[in-house]
């Protein structure tokens, strides 16, 4: 028979904490890589601040109907200078740039307001442009 052997615990069992780390931070990298920004968006309930009342534009109706006249510029029907008709298509541009752009020229209007107009056009972004005469 063989003699029992006594084991001696003279060391304390310690948890090595480096490999549990590791795996920790392989997870949490796998997971922050594999997570689509959509799926926080969902279910994120955030309260966005709402922009300012002169923003709020309704979208335009698809075309938009420019009337250039001898001396004026007639925008959905409202009558706009220059300056307010680059504010207003700059607007209609950050909404959709594919925004298609009808412009009615009058038998008495000038060419220079005609290459005015376009050239606002083409500032704000928008390429889609419809010229008539009327």
């Amino acid at each position: 028979m063989t003699p029992e052997r006594k084991r001696k615990f003279t060391d304390k069992v310690s948890l090595e904490m480096t490999p549990m780390i590791d795996v920790v931070f392989l997870l949490l990298i796998f997971f922050i890589i594999t997570l689509k920004h959509e799926d926080i968006a969902a279910r994120v309930d955030a309260m966005r601040p709402q922009p300012p009342l002169e923003e709020i534009i309704p979208p335009p109706r698809d075309p938009l109907t420019i009337l250039v006249g001898k001396n004026s510029l007639i925008l959905e029907g409202a009558h706009v200078t220059e300056p307010q008709l680059r504010e207003r298509l700059q607007r209609y541009a950050r909404m959709s740039a594919d925004t298609t752009i009808m412009i009615k020229c009058a038998d008495d209007s000038l060419h220079g307001a005609l290459v005015r107009t376009l050239d606002i056009c083409a500032e704000a972004g928008l390429r889609q442009l419809a010229v008539f005469s009327m």
